[in-house]
């Protein structure tokens, strides 16, 4: 697909971004920096919230719709040809757009692992990988060791690799992994934390800054941004769904045991109004059951529902779910599949309401509410 397109992918540096929570943030941050320097920012990551074209942003807008159905007409009879995926399609096209709108950067988000993911494609200036926990293990592997080989399949011979893992057992496989291919390895120190004020809510956020200096740090003359712009971007940088706070309503997208302990962190240091109400909707292929158990800790009444966004083969089993969360014990668990009712629902007695569980809750929460813009 891209040679039909002309290798896009090779018309901009990059910074390739991967690892199983964090990404997001980190994406942002560089960003943020990046854009504070003076540079023109391409951005690609996924999933999306609300609309397919926030995947793709060039200085910080979405892919126009029509730019979108352009390359979509583009691509499709490659698409068709070859039954390419719809993430494979959408990175050829966020490529394509890059180059077409001339960006200076691209931030390229992997998508699933790192080694076999179709970003993979890129020869980045940089390449990072943030931390690893257990997600997607059908694909990628039961084991903290085997994921990790997996994501270090973005590090790339004579270039930089960041490694921003704390626990020395794991960035020690990601580090080994990165010097076998070639790559400059970069390792972040355990106790490193940003400096300055960072414009990401939650503690975790200092050490994704840190991983995200040192990912600036390592880029070429032209391309690295000073002190001023790291420090003015980093206060700067806003990223919807992560910890995202709009009145009473605190939105996260957290959808693994990771996810879930760095938003309890979050909430530890926020200490919203209570009583906090949780809206809680996980799909069915995610280790659930450990992230019910750990937001019914920290949580008034939790309202659990299907999201209706969330693929029919991937929902949860609202029976099961209930079921599980009542033996367990904890706060009053309140089973909703109506997503709708649910929203309402769950409104009723609190001072604040948390929407979190996957990027489908998320996204079908701020569709539904009066006020939120649909592209954060």
């Amino acid at each position: 697909m891209l040679d039909r397109l002309g290798h896009p992918e090779q018309h901009f540096p990059a910074i390739h971004v991967g690892g199983t929570n964090g990404k997001g943030s980190l994406c942002a941050l560089l960003d943020a920096a990046l854009t504070a320097q003076g540079l023109r920012v391409g951005r690609y990551t996924s999933p999306h919230l609300v609309d397919v074209r926030e995947r793709m942003l060039v200085a910080g807008r979405p892919i126009p719709e029509r730019a979108f159905a352009a390359w979509a007409h583009t691509v499709l009879p490659t698409v068709e040809e070859t039954g390419a995926s719809f993430f494979e399609a959408t990175t050829a096209m966020a490529f394509a757009d890059f180059a077409s709108r001339g960006v200076d950067i691209a931030i390229v988000e992997v998508g699933l692992g790192g080694r076999l993911d179709s970003t993979n494609v890129l020869d980045p200036a940089v390449s990072v990988v943030t931390q690893i926990g257990l997600d997607h293990t059908e694909y990628l592997g039961n084991t903290l060791a085997v994921i990790a080989k997996e994501k270090a399949g973005i590090a790339k011979r004579a270039r930089p690799f960041v490694v921003g893992e704390m626990r020395p057992e794991i960035a020690d496989i990601l580090a080994a992994e990165g010097a076998a291919c070639g790559a400059e390895v970069r390792r972040v120190p355990p106790e490193a934390r940003f400096r300055g004020p960072v414009g990401l809510a939650g503690p975790h956020q200092a050490r994704n800054a840190a991983v995200a200096e040192a990912t600036l740090g390592a880029l070429p003359v032209g391309l690295c941004p000073t002190d001023s712009a790291v420090d003015q971007g980093f206060a700067a940088a806003r990223l919807p769904g992560r910890f995202d706070r709009r009145g009473k309503w605190i939105f996260d997208v957290a959808h693994n045991p990771s996810g879930v302990e760095v938003l309890l962190d979050a909430l530890g240091e926020a200490r919203p109004p209570r009583p906090l109400h949780a809206l809680v909707g996980i799909l069915g292929d995610k280790d659930w059951g450990p992230m019910l158990e750990r937001l019914g800790t920290a949580v008034d009444v939790l309202w659990v529902t299907d999201p209706p966004t969330a693929p029919p083969e991937r929902k949860w089993d609202l029976g099961v779910v209930g079921s599980a969360g009542q033996r367990v014990g904890g706060p009053t668990i309140v089973v909703e599949r109506d997503f709708d009712a649910a929203l309402r629902g769950v409104q009723d007695g609190a001072r604040t309401v948390l929407v979190t569980g996957s990027f489908h809750t998320v996204g079908d929460a701020l569709t539904r509410l009066p006020g939120f813009p649909p592209l954060g």
